[in-house]
């Protein structure tokens, strides 16, 4: 008869009988290592141990949970970051997962802080599915558009970034400069400063030592634009191959499109519904109630890209279509503010977007006038 044994618990089990037990992992994952842990569904820490972070630990890894039993759920902290080559892994072997929220603090101070606590936490709040959700696919066109975006969204805070710091040496520029430089338009003042012709010989003296930096800053944000054309011309198309129906909406364009495909992820359908898709963009109302009072507070929680690229949507509809004018009129005439009105549509816009990323049939009844 075949036995196994758990190392660092020092036991041995029957494998007969382990192939009838039903366990749960958990992981907690570094950039190196990772250490799991497993409970049998009685929350009886069955061992854990620690593997390295690359394909063969991966391997090795997933045979030694399934020693144990029968392997009902992996839990794992991190799956879009340090656990992302293992939720691979484990998503092209079939095995079920869930993202593990960190311990919160009250916890950690009470339990102590160390890779196998937390792997066993991990392994506990997948067990009893507390603080969980499901991992997003990261092997599709959705995770192909996430890595164009990252490096979009660099080049658009550098470019942003070059403006502020020309604008920040024309305060302390030379009379002269100054004076030739404020006031221009943005695009003439990036043209003027990347034409400036200083004299590299008398980098020493302010004034052409200012020339120098306001050139070299212009001649990036050019650089920057230039780039920014580029990832543009790969990322619409793509958003329109993965989504052509969220393109077609009023007020999405491909960027606020990206952002909310996203956010999704290419499995949208692990959103179990429109509340909760409103809550992961941060745009659902926290209950706030206590005795006699019933209230909701402003929830600044969330995907706050998702969050702004919502409201991005909102002020275009407030700007263009007819039927959110007709809804901030009302909802103004009852007596709430603008910034109450724009969360109110949020809400509902999210709602919209909801329906055409699961790519559900929208019944009338369920957008509001201003979705």
């Amino acid at each position: 008869m075949t036995t196994i044994a758990c190392k660092d618990t020092g036991t041995k089990t029957d494998r007969s009988q382990t192939d009838q037990v039903e366990v749960a992992a958990g992981v907690d994952t570094h950039q190196d290592t990772h250490t799991a842990a497993v409970v049998d569904t009685t929350g009886r820490l069955l061992g854990h141990r620690q593997f390295p972070a690359s394909r063969h630990g991966y391997l090795e890894l997933l045979d030694w949970l399934r020693s144990f039993g029968l392997l009902l759920v992996v839990g794992i902290e991190g799956t879009g970051a340090y656990g992302a080559g293992l939720a691979r892994h484990l998503h092209d072997q079939h095995v079920a997962m869930l993202e593990i929220d960190r311990p919160d603090r009250k916890t950690r101070r009470s339990a102590g802080k160390s890779d196998p606590i937390d792997a066993e936490a991990a392994a506990r709040a997948a067990l009893a599915r507390v603080r969980t959700g499901v991992p997003k696919v990261r092997t599709g066109r959705v995770e192909a558009l996430r890595n164009l975006r990252v490096a979009r969204r660099s080049a658009v805070d550098q470019r942003a970034d070059c403006v502020r710091r020309i604008k920040t040496l024309i305060v302390t520029a030379p009379d002269g400069l100054r004076a030739r430089l404020r006031g221009l338009p943005k695009q003439e003042l990036l043209d003027t400063c990347a034409g400036l012709r200083p004299d590299t010989a008398r980098a020493d003296e302010p004034e052409q030592a200012t020339k120098v930096a306001l050139r070299s800053l212009a001649r990036r944000h050019a650089a920057l634009t230039e780039e920014i054309t580029e990832l543009d011309a790969l990322i619409e198309p793509l958003v329109a191959a993965i989504n052509p129906d969220l393109l077609a909406l009023n007020g999405v364009g491909a960027d606020v499109a990206g952002q909310l495909l996203v956010t999704a992820g290419e499995n949208a359908d692990r959103i179990h519904s429109e509340a909760a898709f409103a809550m992961l963009c941060g745009v659902a109302p926290i209950p706030a109630s206590s005795g006699k009072t019933h209230r909701h507070r402003l929830n600044r929680g969330g995907n706050r890209q998702a969050n702004a690229a919502l409201y991005r949507i909102v002020l275009c509809r407030l700007r263009w279509d007819p039927r959110t004018q007709t809804y901030m009129r009302r909802r103004t005439a009852e007596g709430l503010s603008k910034k109450d009105i724009i969360r109110c549509l949020k809400r509902l816009i999210a709602r919209e977007i909801y329906y055409v990323l699961t790519r559900q049939r929208i019944e009338p009844g369920d957008l509001a006038i201003a979705a």
